[in-house]
């Protein structure tokens, strides 16, 4: 299991996968460790997990270069990254208790209430893309509600799994209540078949969401899954343009555009379709690709060089079928997986850029007659993750967020982002189920009614 720098291609460090009786001695020590965590009280928890909060922000620079040599995106979003992780903690800390308190239910019984139980351990697979974020926000909540964790991360960011279990480690939680296990796609299967885990969440490519779903489902386990998304922005004809332009460019090209709720689709209405075109081509063009160790970079590589070749031919497919490249559009000479800020207008149905998932620095411009076809067009795409509009009439935006854009987030003059406040999920191929708020602790319990007469 090899850990490469996207920005020189460097070989970082190699490690050893478990072996077959390892990940079994793993999985079975998580399951005896859940027996005793599911007895400490909130109070404990919320301890450990403070302490957790506290030494992610003591190590957030050393963490966020972890980041930024293994996956490649600027250290500055690295260290925000690591901080966004003690701000979750902090967050199921102070809220796990009331989430999970008791509800009563009046009925003609002396008591009856829902009490909300933690399951056993549960099995995280993970992406490269927010390598501490994504892994985070399932486990605060994970360990808060009184499971333990296992964790599966992508094949490209090792260094930064055994980082995410050695903070559980040092902040005191008891020996493993929360493991990685180092271990190659293909044996994942294995480990969801395995009886000690009792559900699985998974954050990852719509095929993958199917791969688990189906071994998952033939074990009769829970799942929630976070998928792909190609997240439409609607922009309309009363829109502050420079300031719609701004945040979607800070949306699409927020770490090297490897984001699945970046902003991939700007559906604009075409009375302001010329001069949004104009003014996010500008913002795109502004920003500064290199070395993301480097001060005043806004851009690093991305984080493997077979995704930006894949990127690039979906470029490449877009303007043989008739997209107008705007901008960039080429991959750089020299070292690294870099792909630059990419703009495609002119983009229609049957082409990748109206279709499929970005995912990487390219905006892609459809151009819509009204308010109706934009979001006619928003809506036409099997993702539903999130989605915006952008207009200075917030009466209009709210209706449109609310009860017309097809999709788990929607914003309004404001690019979609994740909140432990707020829920996190999509619907249609992006995925089901909920991370984050009260609704995400709620996924991996027993939600059990307990009457007495």
């Amino acid at each position: 299991m090899k850990a490469i720098n996207p920005a020189t291609g460097q070989l970082i460090m190699q490690y050893s996968q478990h072996t077959d009786s390892e990940v079994a001695s793993i999985v079975g020590s998580v399951d005896l460790a859940f027996q005793s965590w599911r007895r400490t009280n909130f109070a404990t928890r919320r301890d450990l997990m403070s302490r957790a909060a506290q030494l992610l922000r003591d190590r957030a620079e050393s963490y966020g270069r972890l980041i930024t040599q293994e996956m490649g995106k600027v250290l500055a979003e690295g260290i925000a990254e690591v901080n966004k992780c003690a701000l979750v903690c902090d967050y199921y800390a102070d809220n796990a208790e009331a989430h999970l308190a008791d509800q009563e239910i009046p009925t003609e019984a002396s008591s009856s209430f829902i009490t909300y139980q933690p399951l056993g351990s549960v099995l995280a697979i993970m992406p490269w893309n927010f390598p501490f974020w994504q892994v985070f926000r399932f486990a605060a909540p994970t360990l808060m509600a009184g499971n333990t964790g296992l964790l599966k991360h992508a094949s490209n960011v090792p260094g930064c799994a055994l980082a995410i279990e050695e903070v559980f480690r040092d902040a005191g939680f008891p020996e493993n209540t929360f493991r990685t296990l180092m271990i190659g796609g293909s044996r994942v299967a294995g480990v969801i078949s395995n009886p000690a885990v009792k559900a699985v969440t998974l954050t990852g490519s719509t095929p993958a969401g199917r791969e688990v779903a189906s071994v998952a489902g033939r074990a009769i386990k829970k799942t929630v899954l976070e998928l792909g998304g190609s997240d439409p922005y609607v922009i309309l004809e009363d829109a502050d343009l420079p300031a719609a332009a701004a945040s979607c460019a800070a949306s699409r090209l927020l770490n090297s555009g490897q984001s699945c709720i970046a902003a991939k689709r700007f559906v604009v209405v075409e009375a302001v379709a010329e001069e949004f075109t104009k003014l996010l081509t500008k913002e795109m063009a502004a920003r500064s690709m290199g070395d993301p160790f480097s001060e005043g970079v806004t851009m690093g590589p991305m984080a493997r060089t077979d995704l930006r070749d894949e990127l690039h031919q979906q470029v490449l497919d877009s303007v043989e079928a008739g997209a107008r490249l705007v901008l960039g559009g080429e991959i750089p000479s020299g070292v690294g997986s870099y792909y630059p800020a990419t703009v495609l207008a002119d983009v229609k149905p049957g082409m990748p850029a109206y279709h499929e998932e970005m995912f990487g620095p390219v905006a892609s411009i459809i151009t819509a007659n009204d308010e109706a076809e934009a979001i006619r067009i928003a809506n036409d795409n099997v993702f539903g993750l999130g989605a915006a509009v952008y207009t200075q009439d917030l009466e209009r935006g709210k209706r449109i967020a609310s009860e017309e854009l097809q999709a788990g987030s929607c914003f309004v003059n404001d690019f979609v982002k994740s909140d432990p406040r707020l829920p996190f999920g999509g619907i249609k191929e992006s995925g089901y189920g909920r991370e984050l708020h009260a609704l995400g602790i709620r996924e991996f319990v027993n939600q059990k009614t307990v009457l007495i007469s």
